[in-house]
């Protein structure tokens, strides 16, 4: 494990959900009652199910609970940057992993504050630590776990 990828990689959740009424206060109610708190989601729905990911303040804890009340979760790597909430921001940070040969399997955002925007990016496990060092040398910043974690 490179020592970007110690410093840099955050926890998300994956967790599967059947596409059908309630599924989703479901999951929030479990994390809700354990005091849980939701930092960044991104929520992607097919006619039969959906995916939601999640990057919480406490990613073990939420893993467990919800694995113990029957939903399905996976965790992977991903990591975040910060940048300008400007025009050509995530422009800039998509040229740097294409210039570095590396596909970004998704990717979402939020405003952090009134002039910056957190991505969070999800790249090949093959790719992580290149992907962590062709945006470290490009000069974008990255954002430490510690930002969404307690």
């Amino acid at each position: 494990m490179s020592e970007l990828r110690k410093r840099y990689a955050i926890k998300q959740l994956s967790i599967f959900l059947e596409n059908r009424k309630g599924r989703l206060l479901e999951v929030t109610e479990v994390l809700f009652k354990a005091a849980v708190n939701i930092r960044a989601l991104s929520l992607a729905e097919s006619a039969e199910f959906g995916i939601l990911r999640l990057v919480v303040n406490n990613p073990e804890k939420a893993k467990n609970l919800l694995a113990s009340s029957g939903f399905t979760v996976k965790q992977q790597d991903v990591f975040a940057v910060e940048v300008d909430d400007k025009p050509g921001s995530f422009y800039q940070v998509v040229k740097l992993l294409a210039g570095a040969d590396i596909n970004i399997d998704y990717t979402y955002a939020f405003v952090g504050n009134s002039d910056r925007a957190i991505l969070i990016f999800k790249v090949p496990e093959a790719k992580f630590d290149a992907a962590l060092e062709a945006i470290s040398q490009g000069g974008i910043k990255l954002v430490e776990p510690i930002f969404f974690y307690d």
